[in-house]
């Protein structure tokens, strides 16, 4: 209540990316502050739930619900949003060397769609920045993700040694990666989700994850692919085929889209990707087919157009493990992770699960 009457009102006066600009300062003062941490838990943080809490890869995650990467590109607020309630954070996406992304502007509302279209370009500040970032946060309250691209004038040929660099950089640091292959806002990223380019980089993003398992001596961290929501389904079989065959940890599904299908703000015909509540059900679709694909035994974090409870629960019953939110944030604010939480609690209930994991792909059997 207080983010919508004082807080959005505010914010979307502005010029979109100074308001996010605005947010993750805001966030990393805060949060740094001497009982900042504490004042976001009382005001926004969300109780513990048995029925919700999930070890996946052998990582605790006390509620399903997570912050999906850029919005904090350069992990300058972990520890604000990790009181907000949210049961994981991705941060980046990051590159090895910094970069400025595209031309502004870049970040455009669809308010009457509950829309974004980005067309950021993975500007960020490299791996050497991010690491320093992210050794301040100390102890951490909830799992990490870091979300690892290419650099811009990195040809496809060499994507592979970019991915490399993001993770000898920051092995240390996250407790597991996502490989950014989806994107539609790096010129021919996209290429990367099919097959000769695909098993490549997963080959070296898998063999490099192992050296630096045996280097610092861990028992190994989990790696994720994520896809975007416009592959054709004969792309999508042979795409989730190689990262099954691949011996990744999981995918994430999806990123945003290029289909500007029923939009009816004028910001539609900006270029970029497209998040928020136009993608819920397409989302879904490709949750519910990636689930099919890979027999259920490949976890996967559903991403896309998550404003209410049900919109979760329906991804979780499509087969997703856990599930990402973004759009709606900006949208709705922090209080939308209680009422996902608790929402999600009633609709477990009300059909007789007595644990999320018994939810995970049920309209699939």
């Amino acid at each position: 209540m207080l983010y919508k009457k004082l807080g959005k009102p505010i914010f979307f006066r502005m010029d979109p990316e100074k308001a996010h600009h605005l947010i993750i300062d805001s966030l990393s003062a805060v949060g740094a502050f001497p009982g900042g941490k504490q004042l976001l838990k009382a005001m926004w943080g969300v109780n513990y739930s048995p029925l919700l809490a999930q070890n996946l890869w052998g990582i605790e995650f006390a509620n399903p619900i997570g912050l999906a990467a850029g919005l904090d590109k350069n992990a300058k607020a972990v520890k604000g949003f990790s009181q907000l309630g949210f049961g994981f954070m991705e941060v980046g996406t990051i590159t090895p060397k910094p970069q400025p992304g595209n031309e502004q502007p870049r970040l455009f509302r669809l308010p009457e769609d509950h829309a974004l279209i980005n067309r950021m370009g993975f500007n960020n500040v490299g791996v050497e920045e991010m690491a320093r970032n992210l050794q301040k946060v100390g102890k951490r309250h909830i799992p990490v993700a870091i979300n690892i691209g290419k650099n811009k004038m990195t040809p496809n040929e060499q994507a592979e040694e970019d991915y490399r660099a993001c993770i000898r950089a920051l092995y240390t640091y996250g407790d597991f990666f996502v490989v950014n292959i989806s994107s539609p806002n790096t010129p021919d990223l996209r290429n990367l989700q099919h097959g000769n380019d695909l098993c490549r980089l997963l080959d070296a993003v898998t063999d490099e994850m192992q050296i630096q398992q045996e280097k610092h001596r861990h028992p190994g961290k989990p790696v994720l692919v994520k896809i975007a929501p416009d592959l054709t389904d004969e792309e999508l079989e042979l795409t989730a085929k190689t990262i099954k065959d691949s011996g990744v940890s999981g995918i994430i599904a999806t990123n945003t889209t290029l289909s500007r299908d029923g939009l009816q703000n004028a910001n539609k015909e900006q270029a970029g990707g497209l998040s928020g509540k136009p993608l819920t059900r397409r989302s879904t679709e490709v949750i519910s087919r990636v689930y099919r694909l890979t027999d259920g035994k490949l976890p996967i974090i559903g991403s896309g157009g998550i404003f209410s409870a049900q919109d979760a629960y329906d991804k979780i019953r499509a087969g997703a493990s856990l599930v990402e939110v973004y759009t709606a944030l900006i949208y709705e604010g922090p209080g939308l992770l209680s009422r996902l939480n608790e929402g999600l609690q009633d609709l477990l209930k009300r059909d007789g699960f007595t644990h999320i994991s018994q939810a995970i792909g049920a309209d699939q059997k």
